[in-house]
């Protein structure tokens, strides 16, 4: 049995993996302890994980307005490192997992000489271009971090992404697949799933609200989750949809033949799993959304939409994809790529793997 520490932060779709991960490495018979921002402690328990302490680490909660200046001190934040390494100190680990998004945790893991694996849980091809690349590691850069030397010293980084959508050629990461679970579509019941981010992005409860709008009158139910950020009867409902503020889309997805969503990793891949084709309406340009839904549009599983799109424009993509077409086929084969694999079995050979080596001097 080996030690092992998660290390996540309050996004909302980096968590999933995540815990799928640690639940695999526990079923294994491994101990498994997370650390993470205050908001992250219940939940974490609740799933089953000890969490540790992290009084250094910056107050950083999904739930709150965010100015790229914040994700630039939460990322790049060396407090919740520090704790951590107050912590092995105590209780030593054999293994550091890091949320990919986290620099400012490698960069001291890096200084001390502690191993550890990067957990990417989006496209790689976002990851280099916009976390190790771009605003955010000039930002980072000038605060003092260095984000292609912290994310160079990992022992390898483990990516749950698709090859189809993200193909790479990188021998420090190791492709596994999407995290998510698949099941055969049913169509008894034919379903059009809304569904934008947990998290707080901003005008998302307007956007929701025109995307409701342009399904009105869809001759397939209508089921929109407005999750934690919206609250349901901030909507105005036309006839034929309904609104709940959760619902898991385990329950839906199999009934479903088009999800709207906004182009999160998660969302996306566990849609893709079921067959469904996808209408993405990235909430955010800075993040892997864009890229998300250009890869759909690109292989033909989905369409993107313009944030600012009108009702008009958005109920012509959504009656267009909500039809039967080639996009299902598409859909239909990402499914099956993604069902003939077992990324947390994969995921966790491979961090085994990474245990059974000889630790770096």
């Amino acid at each position: 049995m080996s030690e092992i520490v998660f290390v996540t932060w309050d996004g909302g779709g980096n968590v999933p993996p995540a815990l799928a991960l640690a639940g695999g490495l526990a079923d294994r018979g491994h101990a498994v302890r997370f650390i993470g921002h205050a908001a992250q402690r219940e939940p974490l328990n609740r799933a089953g994980f000890e969490v540790i302490d992290a009084p250094r680490a910056r107050s950083f909660d999904a739930a709150g307005p965010h100015s790229m200046m914040s994700f630039v001190r939460t990322f790049g934040d060396r407090g919740m490192g520090r704790d951590l390494c107050a912590t092995l100190e105590r209780r030593p680990a054999d293994l550091v997992v890091v949320d990919c998004f986290l620099i400012g945790v490698m960069d001291v893991l890096r200084r001390r000489g502690i191993d550890f694996v990067v957990l990417e849980h989006l496209y790689d091809a976002y990851f280099r271009a916009g976390v190790l690349a771009g605003p955010l590691a000039l930002a980072l850069t000038a605060s003092g971090r260095r984000p292609r030397r912290a994310v160079a010293a990992a022992r390898s980084r483990l990516l749950t992404t698709l090859p189809a959508l993200d193909p790479v050629d990188d021998p420090q990461v190791r492709q596994v697949g999407p995290v998510v679970d698949g099941a055969t579509v049913t169509s008894e019941e034919p379903l059009v799933l809304v569904s934008l981010s947990t998290f707080g992005f901003p005008r998302m409860a307007d956007c929701l609200q025109r995307v409701v709008d342009a399904c009105a009158g869809l001759p397939d139910r209508v089921v929109v989750t407005t999750g934690p950020m919206i609250a349901p009867d901030e909507l105005r409902v036309p006839a034929g949809v309904e609104v709940h503020r959760f619902v898991p889309h385990a329950e839906l997805l199999p009934h479903a033949t088009l999800l709207i969503g906004h182009g999160g990793h998660g969302t996306t891949m566990q849609a893709l799993a079921h067959g469904v084709p996808v209408v993405v309406m990235p909430m955010d340009p800075t993040t892997d959304q864009p890229q998300v839904g250009a890869s759909l549009e690109a292989i033909g599983a989905g369409r993107v939409v313009a944030k600012d799109a009108s009702v008009a424009e958005l109920a012509t993509v959504i009656r267009e994809l909500a039809a039967p077409g080639p996009h299902r086929t598409v859909a239909a084969e990402l499914a099956a790529t993604i069902r003939a694999t077992d990324a947390v079995a994969a995921g966790v050979a491979h961090l085994e793997e990474v245990l059974a080596q000889p630790l770096r001097a």
